[in-house]
């Protein structure tokens, strides 16, 4: 799911794999690092990770590869 306001875009992901709360820090640290990425923001208990970001710099496809580099399996989620 993406919602767009101006030049940003929110786009939620569902991340899978992580058991504690380091592995939120761990995972929003990663996809701060992503050029064009305003904001993370990993809700541990359900498991979404809200992404405020430039949608023409950096893309959903970024965003799962980032979580995937830290360690974690992401897809797009449709709530």
């Amino acid at each position: 799911m993406s919602a767009t306001t101006s030049n940003t875009t929110t786009t939620i992901l569902r991340a899978e794999g992580f058991s504690c709360p380091s592995c939120v820090a761990k995972i929003e640290k990663r996809v701060g690092k992503v050029k064009g990425v305003d904001s993370v923001k990993v809700h541990f208990a359900s498991a979404r990770v809200e992404v405020v970001h430039d949608a023409e710099v950096a893309t959903t496809d970024d965003l799962v590869a980032a979580i995937a580099k830290a360690g974690y399996t992401a897809r797009p989620s449709a709530f």
